[in-house]
């Protein structure tokens, strides 16, 4: 990931609203949830929901398909491992012995 990409995708999570969203997709794991379902669950109205999703999207953190008259959404956890990695890239100066754990890639469980 590029450093543009990086800044994009964290000015995107840089809201309470997104970094919500964002956060109940990564937990919704590869299925996602449908638009009506995260707008019930942080208590946001369509417009403000529609807008927040539109920035997460903008910024590739997430990525929606239409099941008939929804849609659903889902968190690109490629752009999150990519996002990760680029802010963990030389963590601890590269010096494995000494890193933390969170340094380590193998740190998460796929949803």
């Amino acid at each position: 990931m590029k450093q543009i990409e990086a800044v994009a995708s964290l000015t995107a999570l840089a809201h309470d609203s997104r970094l919500a969203a964002f956060r109940l997709l990564v937990q919704a794991g590869p299925d996602g949830l449908a638009v009506g379902e995260i707008g019930q669950r942080l208590k946001l109205p369509g417009a403000t929901l529609n807008s927040h999703l539109n920035v997460l999207r903008r910024a590739g953190l997430v990525r929606d398909t239409r099941e008939g008259r929804s849609i659903r959404c889902r968190a690109d956890y490629a752009r999150m491992d990519a996002l990760l990695a680029f802010l963990t890239e030389n963590c601890c100066g590269n010096d494995t012995a000494s890193c933390t754990p969170a340094c380590t890639p193998t740190r998460r469980k796929r949803p």
